[in-house]
């Protein structure tokens, strides 16, 4: 299954504009997390969004509560809704599995994205997460609730989505200089994310 994993791009490049409708007229189930995560934060710390998509509503969120967002996504189309609905913010397309901005934020997020990646691509992004962590920073991501491939639908097409062990990500989490702050399975207060929230410990 993991060959899905290369049509996640063009999935959210044709969705684009009717995904974005959609976000905004379902009930955001899963802002617990996302309040716990600024909460953290001080005021004008820079957040790095891995896999924006149309900015809303994290972004809006968390650009409401006075951080500074930069996003990051493969479509283009997606990038163009971001700068629309926030102009003030930095809007990046990019592939995050090669990202490399040669600078550091005091949080990041790869949030309802991490998981469109297959099991290699999900190992060796802990080692873009620690390059673009400032010392202290904190990195929350979302997976499922242990190794596995899955296969869900959006409109007609097929939206990969995998996962590592608890005890590897843990292991990725330790190795790369975070500590895990909060973990979560199947949080039935977020539609049922499986939710990691770290902390850099300021020595990878």
């Amino acid at each position: 299954m993991t060959h899905l994993a290369n049509l996640i791009i063009g999935h959210y490049e044709r969705h684009a504009a009717q995904w974005d409708r959609d976000r905004q007229n379902s009930a955001w189930n899963d802002k617990t997390w996302h309040s716990l995560f600024v909460d953290r934060l001080p005021s004008g710390a820079g957040v790095l969004d891995l896999g924006c998509g149309s900015g809303r509503p994290v972004a809006q969120h968390m650009a409401e509560r006075g951080l500074r967002v930069t996003g990051v996504d493969s479509s283009r189309a997606m990038i163009s809704l971001c700068r629309s609905h926030l102009p003030d913010h930095e809007w990046i397309v990019a592939d995050m599995r090669e990202l490399s901005l040669d600078r550091r934020f005091g949080g990041i997020l790869a949030w309802d994205s991490f998981f469109h990646l297959g099991h290699d691509d999900q190992r060796r992004m802990f080692a873009v997460f620690a390059d673009h962590a400032s010392a202290g920073a904190l990195l929350m991501f979302n997976a499922g609730p242990q190794h596995g491939e899955a296969i869900g639908n959006y409109r007609g097409d097929p939206l990969y989505h995998a996962s590592l062990t608890p005890s590897e990500y843990n292991a990725l989490i330790n190795r790369f200089g975070f500590e895990v702050v909060e973990h979560a399975s199947n949080d039935k207060r977020a539609g049922g994310r499986t939710v990691w929230l770290c902390r850099s410990r300021g020595d990878a």
